[in-house]
């Protein structure tokens, strides 16, 4: 195990270094949060996404800059073998975030089976591949983090959306089962679930709905986040990132199988 490696302010930075995490849907939003609070703690960083090499290059170079070495790798991850190539780049990785999500809108009768059929890809099938082959290494070296980006929707229900709210309820499932079967063995799985967070998808929906209500910013976002988070704001992604990074370190190393909200107390109301 790495020991934590203070630098001469005391903040433990390159807690990390040595390690390499593969953390998917890493390109923007909370996966690129999470990418960089992994990078300040000397992490290696092998981001994932849609996006081409030149869409991607702002987040590589964002991650580089934090004196890590970075990859970025292109998968469609409803394909299994390209699962598995992504796991071989990435070198049998220390630390696994599964962030990447599909979704889709509508109620149960008006959703396509191939939108489900995704949704269950990408958001449940997809982690269980990444983690069943990654975890083989973590065992091997003693020591591994499994992090899988649940949402505010594992914990409460929800209409219009029954392909997410299904796929991050069962992500929790997994998480439970995966952190009791390597309890003993060095890893550590936990789930997040952030509430509503600004990440360029929620960006592109309020501005529509400023766009088509002829609203300012401000009520454009109150109207988005009513009866959601009582804070009355959007999670910041880099909080998401921050709780990330400490659960990666060795103060999370006996945190195993927690579903932790960060939801501005949406899940208490």
């Amino acid at each position: 195990m790495v020991p934590i490696t203070a630098t001469q302010d005391g903040s433990g930075r390159g807690a990390l270094r040595g390690r390499t995490a593969l953390i998917t849907g890493s390109t923007g939003g909370i996966g690129l949060a999470v990418a960089l609070a992994l990078a300040a703690e000397g992490c290696d960083i092998l981001l994932h996404g849609l996006a081409t090499d030149e869409e991607a290059a702002p987040a590589l170079a964002a991650v580089e800059r934090l004196g890590v070495q970075a990859w970025y790798h292109r998968v469609e991850l409803a394909d299994p073998v390209a699962i598995a190539a992504l796991v071989a780049e990435a070198g049998a990785p220390d630390i696994l975030v599964n962030n990447a999500t599909a979704r889709h809108f509508g109620p149960v009768e008006d959703t396509p089976p191939e939108a489900w059929d995704a949704d269950i890809a990408v958001n449940l099938t997809a982690a269980f591949h990444l983690v069943r082959l990654s975890l083989p290494g973590m065992r091997r070296r003693g020591w591994g983090r499994v992090l899988n980006m649940s949402s505010i929707y594992g914990l409460v229900g929800a209409t219009g959306r029954i392909g997410y709210v299904t796929t991050k309820t069962a992500l929790i499932g997994l998480t439970r089962a995966v952190a009791l079967e390597t309890a003993e063995s060095g890893i550590t799985c936990n789930a997040l679930c952030p509430g509503s967070t600004l990440t360029p998808n929620i960006d592109g929906r309020i501005r529509a709905a400023m766009a088509e209500g002829g609203l300012d910013r401000a009520a454009a976002e109150a109207t988005f986040l009513a009866g959601k988070q009582p804070t009355g704001r959007f999670v910041q992604a880099e909080a998401v990132g921050a709780m990330a990074a400490f659960l990666c370190g060795e103060a999370g190393r006996d945190i195993t199988g927690a579903v932790l909200p960060i939801d501005g107390g949406w899940s208490a109301a």
